[in-house]
């Protein structure tokens, strides 16, 4: 069966609750687009960040965007705050710059940074977990 894609409206909504709770100022969120995937024979996946490159950017004459994919079989049977985790991990992936790179784990998307996001979005939110 082959991977298909399809927009995901409440992982949009959830990367805006949380790039607006979390002051992300630097991601864009126009240019920030979400999908659903299913079908991915990936076995470790729970979801990705992709990002349109410089030289896309140029031949397309468009500026910088990226892809946020969830793995439908994966993704979706999480817990909320697992859920918000996985996204806290891939925003984090998106770099400063909102260039069209992406940020390596080393360094930057850890676990230790993903809990202190996740921390901190739930002091700053009227969500309730912990």
């Amino acid at each position: 069966m082959p991977i298909t894609y399809m927009p995901a409206d409440d992982v949009r909504e959830l990367v805006g609750e949380i790039v607006s709770t979390l002051s992300l100022t630097y991601i864009n969120l126009e240019n920030v687009l979400c999908f659903r995937s299913k079908g991915s024979r990936s076995k470790r996946g729970i979801a990705r960040c992709h990002a349109l490159s410089k030289i896309w950017q140029k031949a397309l004459k468009l500026p910088p965007h990226y892809v946020i994919e969830v793995i439908s079989e994966r993704f979706d049977s999480l817990s909320e705050e697992n859920k918000i985790k996985v996204i806290i991990h891939e925003l984090l992936h998106i770099p400063k710059a909102f260039g069209g790179g992406l940020r390596p784990h080393q360094g930057y998307v850890t676990k230790r940074v993903v809990e202190e996001h996740y921390c901190r979005f739930v002091a700053l939110s009227n969500r309730r977990y912990r």
